[in-house]
């Protein structure tokens, strides 16, 4: 079950960005595009990262639209979770954990607390997400470009 939907979400992603290739963009503007758009996917926006999408495309020419919009389905809601948690523990390491807080009594005084490390972690991980979605776009977008030049083989 996991592995099929990895496939293809693995599938929907190389070819929204196979979708980007045939744009006029260098390929390190697809591969931005993408990394810019991975990185505003991992932060909890809550839902404002579409809009931030939107202003990005209108006000942003070189960016490619379906690089960018692809990369929503790398950090899907369920992956997400996943990423929140990591965060929150990232952020616990590095800032030290919270007196008090335990999983069965979470006090709303406590708020601030965890929203910092949640911040603090998701900022970590959505800047290196974004560094591994760069690379591997733009080494897609070459990759695939080389073979679109490359002439048929002869029989």
């Amino acid at each position: 079950m996991v592995r099929r939907r990895v496939a293809q979400t693995r599938d929907q992603v190389k070819e929204k960005l196979v979708a980007a290739l045939i744009e006029d963009h260098s390929p390190q503007e697809v591969a931005m595009s993408f990394s810019v758009g991975v990185f505003l996917t991992a932060l909890p926006t809550l839902g404002t990262g579409f809009i931030a999408f939107l202003v990005l495309a209108y006000l942003f020419r070189q960016l490619s639209k379906v690089a960018l919009f692809a990369s929503v389905l790398i950090l899907n809601p369920p992956v997400k979770w996943g990423v929140y948690a990591s965060s929150f523990w990232l952020g616990n390491r590095i800032l030290g954990p919270i007196p008090g807080l335990s999983f069965d009594g979470v006090s709303m005084s406590m708020g601030g607390d965890v929203l910092v490390r949640l911040w603090t972690g998701n900022i970590i991980l959505a800047v290196v997400f974004a560094a591994i979605g760069y690379v591997l776009a733009f080494r897609l977008i070459n990759e695939y470009r080389r073979r679109q030049q490359e002439p048929a083989a002869v029989s």
